[in-house]
């Protein structure tokens, strides 16, 4: 028969072991419930960073492709990606400051601008400038030349296009630097440091646009992309118009790249240029025509009219800053 002593000892070691066992599972639960707690909160965090992209850049880009495009990216991956217009300068600049994660440019950028050196270009459509007017206008067709003698104060009169016996309300964009307005001055008159001859200067081309609406003698250049959404009468321009088959191949001449913007040291890298690849893709590229934007892999012919035309725009220009 045990002594008193060794069964008090084995009732203690008993009752010790007990306590350690109960106390060991409940912090072996505390300590997963509290480990998947802290997993949560963190994979939360940043899965929130990185399935929200941040985009910012021209107006024309935001409403031609890039909100349809942006939807359905989101649908398909599930990434939020929140727009913001402000145009073409802002989805450059703001992307190489990484203000933005990335952003869209109806221009590229400017020769030894150290704002812009940090930003990276990629194209992914082809739009064309379209000359506009109010729907009431009767003239339905201009030649290049007449264009630039709008511009440069040479005609002034509906009456020298055909129309009525009105002056010309010439629209512009407000600066040189804008998508629209730099590529006027790049693509139209090879040079970029040129005046117009304009009345009236608006900051956007939403308000240029809504404003020729509204002014029977109005006429101003802007996007086609976004013309086609407004209430305007969009111009042939040497008896051609500027649809999708025109600019596609080339025959409507005042063509220009849309371009993706992003920054090479941007952490949320990775998911840009997967929406880049979607932008190219076939589904993305569907996208773009159903809004009567040309992809631009499917024109690639286009890019070596563009370098010619290219080429001879820096010759002619005086200041050699054409691209």
């Amino acid at each position: 028969m045990p002594n008193l002593l060794s069964v008090w000892l084995y009732s203690m070691f008993f009752h010790v072991n007990v306590f350690y066992v109960r106390q060991s599972r409940l912090l072996k639960k505390f300590l997963i419930l509290f480990s998947g707690l802290v997993y949560l909160l963190y994979s939360s965090s940043v899965f929130s960073q990185k399935d929200i992209l941040n985009w910012v850049g021209c107006g024309i880009s935001k409403k031609s492709y890039m909100t349809k495009l942006a939807a359905a990216y989101s649908k398909r991956k599930g990434v939020e990606i929140n727009l913001q217009g402000g145009g073409a300068t802002r989805g450059i600049r703001e992307v190489a400051k990484q203000v933005a994660d990335f952003g869209g440019s109806c221009r590229f950028h400017l020769p030894g601008s150290a704002e812009e050196k940090d930003t990276v270009f990629e194209p992914v459509a082809w739009d064309a400038l379209a000359i506009i007017t109010n729907p009431e206008n009767p003239v339905g067709n201009v030649t290049l030349d007449q264009i630039k003698k709008v511009y440069t104060g040479e005609i002034t009169n509906w009456r020298e296009l055909g129309g009525a016996n009105k002056p010309i309300k010439l629209f512009t964009r407000k600066g040189k630097i804008s998508g629209v307005g730099y590529s006027i001055r790049a693509i139209i008159f090879s040079d970029i440091n040129m005046d117009f001859a304009s009345a009236k200067q608006f900051k956007s081309s939403g308000p240029l646009e809504k404003a020729v609406e509204k002014d029977v003698a109005a006429i101003a250049i802007t996007g086609v992309s976004s013309a086609r959404l407004r209430k305007v009468k969009i111009l042939s321009l040497n008896s051609k118009k500027p649809d999708y088959n025109s600019i596609k191949r080339g025959k409507y001449v005042l063509y220009r790249p849309l371009y993706i913007t992003y920054n090479l040291s941007n952490p949320n890298l990775p998911r840009i240029k997967d929406f880049i690849k979607f932008a190219h893709s076939r589904r993305g590229r569907k996208i773009m025509i159903k809004n009567g934007v040309v992809p631009y892999l499917d024109a690639l012919k286009l890019v070596m009219i563009q370098s010619r035309q290219s080429l001879d725009a820096q010759r002619k220009s005086n200041n050699n800053l054409t691209y």
